[in-house]
């Protein structure tokens, strides 16, 4: 059994503490993926990041495992390891360049999406103006493709989410999203983009931030609650786990250099207030999770495929594809 976060988030600073990968662990998940960058932090940030956490994870081989594919979370679990690889959040760190999908897939990003809440030259945002996914992001859809990254649609605007799963040839994932019909929050996601999304064989993960899950101190009853309107809508087969925690850490700054502001990447017109931040489900909801699943009416295997399988057999097929594809080459 394997336990699957699809998206967590620590400082984005290459000193960042990898203790709350510690407790995620402890608590019993086998797999995270964590967030090196999102469309306000620039490239230096990103890179200085990426090289940051990969040499964290360098130096404690005991511990952790940057992981390329199923079979690796698997042996790394075997091995009582931490398997971690890497997500980005949005496309202009990809600097309009689609061979830069390349890059980070070799840097350990096994997981993008194209926008984070505001339009690019890629993609919408979430609480943006909808226009769709434009020329370069189909581009871009291709390159995420070819280079076995899973196709992610969270924090991208309604219409361009349905292009982008209508291009991808492989599965697409929300990888921390929640159901619009259950909380009307405009970054959650609604049954027509939650139904094309199963149509394309990928797994919405539901998220435990408080603005998304409706409660002001969510919980693992939350959390079950919008997994089984997934599973009852579209499936079990296509529910799944991304809790989103972002951990902080005192003394260790990551706000983004230059005239960052973030009133505009978290709109107030969108609910978001400074004085009224989000809470967090802890990491240790992972151990209330199988039983609040069961509560909510799925059975022991049906938790297991939420819990974990649904996301690595997404990932087999995707993952799977670009190294199908690097045999062939070679």
């Amino acid at each position: 059994m394997i336990n699957w976060d699809a998206h967590a988030c620590l400082p984005q600073h290459p000193l960042a503490d990898f203790t709350p990968v510690h407790r995620l662990h402890a608590a019993g998940v086998n797999y995270v993926s964590l967030n090196v960058g999102a469309d306000m932090n620039p490239l230096s940030q990103v890179m200085s990041v990426i090289a940051g956490y990969r040499a964290t994870i360098a130096a404690d081989p005991e511990r952790y495992a940057l992981v390329s594919s199923v079979d690796d979370i698997i042996q790394a679990a075997a091995d009582g390891r931490m398997a971690i690889s890497f997500d980005l959040e949005g496309a202009l760190p990809l600097l309009e360049q689609p061979d830069m999908v390349a890059l980070y897939a070799q840097l350990g990003v096994r997981q993008m999406h194209f926008a984070y809440n505001r339009n690019n030259s890629v993609a919408d945002g979430c609480h943006d103006v909808a226009r769709g996914l434009t020329p370069l992001g189909q581009r871009m859809v291709e390159a995420v493709n070819q280079n076995g990254i899973l196709m992610d649609c969270s924090h991208t605007g309604r219409l361009c989410s349905l292009e982008i799963m209508n291009a991808s040839s492989h599965p697409v994932i929300f990888s921390h999203a929640n159901p619009y019909t259950l909380v009307q929050h405009g970054r959650n996601v609604t049954d027509e983009q939650i139904r094309a999304c199963a149509a394309t064989g990928g797994v919405v993960c539901v998220s435990g931030l408080s603005f998304f899950l409706g409660s002001a101190q969510p919980d693992a009853n939350d959390v079950a609650r919008h997994v089984a309107y997934i599973a009852d809508l579209v499936g079990i087969k296509h529910a799944g786990i991304g809790l989103d925690i972002c951990f902080q850490q005192p003394g260790l700054d990551d706000t983004p250099p230059g005239d960052f502001d973030p009133s505009h990447w978290w709109p107030a017109s969108a609910g978001y207030s400074a004085d009224k931040p989000p809470s967090f489900t802890p990491p240790e909801v992972w151990r209330e999770l199988p039983a609040a699943l069961r509560r909510a009416g799925m059975s022991e295997t049906e938790a297991e495929l939420v819990l974990g399988r649904n996301m690595m057999r997404v990932a087999q097929q995707v993952w799977g594809a670009a190294e199908a594809a690097l045999a062939q080459a070679a």
